[in-house]
């Protein structure tokens, strides 16, 4: 038993690796060389990486406490573009938590951004119109794809998610965050999304899409499901269970 979950703890350390800097793989990798990288570089992936766990497991004040840290190594390059990254990282981390503010650190960048790191703002703050998908990070290409095709990402009735193709945890979970925001979510996509932070540990957007599972069962009159998901919200936020 204490070596599956060794196992298991290590698994879903290495995937937090992985998908920290989904978008951020642009992020610092145009600087990446194979003579050793400054200490600006590896300080900030460090940082980022930090900034996404600590987020991700719901605590806030490390979390800022590292993406102060990282914004302070890249503004040693002077480089706008590369903050512009760093701010969409952080916009990205936000999204698939359920927390949307148009990308408002962002913006104020935008100007100097490249027109890859362009493309994935519209991408996160739902603004697809005129969206070249080749742009975009290749797991998040094929919701851009069925939107410009008229098809829905998956139907309602499937029980299989689009989201399910994505590999990446992080990922996964920023594409359900945007299909969210464009209404295009179906509960398939819901059940996929929750069940990728639970398996992840990942407490903050846990508790972001259990919060949609409760909604939809309180909009459809399911008092058991509603209770069975708040008895789950209640054991992530470590609450004593109510007595009948």
């Amino acid at each position: 038993m204490t070596h599956r979950l060794t196992s298991n703890l290590r698994r879903a350390k290495a995937a937090l690796t992985v998908a920290t800097l989904a978008s951020a793989a642009l992020l610092l990798g145009a600087c990446a060389s194979k003579p050793v990288p400054p200490d600006w570089q590896a300080n900030a992936f460090e940082a980022l990486k930090g900034y996404s766990s600590a987020y991700l497991s719901g605590n806030t004040r490390l979390a800022d406490f590292e993406f102060a840290r990282a914004r302070s190594e890249i503004a040693r390059t002077g480089r706008a573009d590369l903050m512009a990254r760093a701010e969409l990282t952080r916009c990205a981390t936000r999204v698939a938590s359920l927390e949307f503010d148009n990308c408002a650190a962002y913006q104020p960048l935008a100007a100097d951004a490249g027109a890859s790191e362009q493309a994935y703002a519209a991408f996160l703050t739902n603004n697809w119109t005129g969206l070249n998908a080749a742009l975009l990070p290749e797991q998040h290409r094929p919701l851009i794809l069925s939107a410009a095709a008229n098809k829905p990402a998956s139907s309602p009735a499937q029980a299989v998610s689009v989201l399910d193709t994505i590999k990446d945890p992080l990922a996964r979970l920023v594409a359900a965050g945007v299909l969210l925001q464009g209404s295009r979510l179906t509960p398939a996509d819901i059940a996929v999304a929750t069940e990728t932070a639970s398996t992840q540990g990942w407490r903050r957007p846990l508790l972001a899409w259990l919060g949609v599972q409760r909604k939809r069962a309180d909009d459809a009159g399911d008092r058991d499901a509603a209770a069975r998901i708040q008895r789950r919200i209640d054991l992530v936020l470590q609450l004593p269970p109510k007595t009948q």
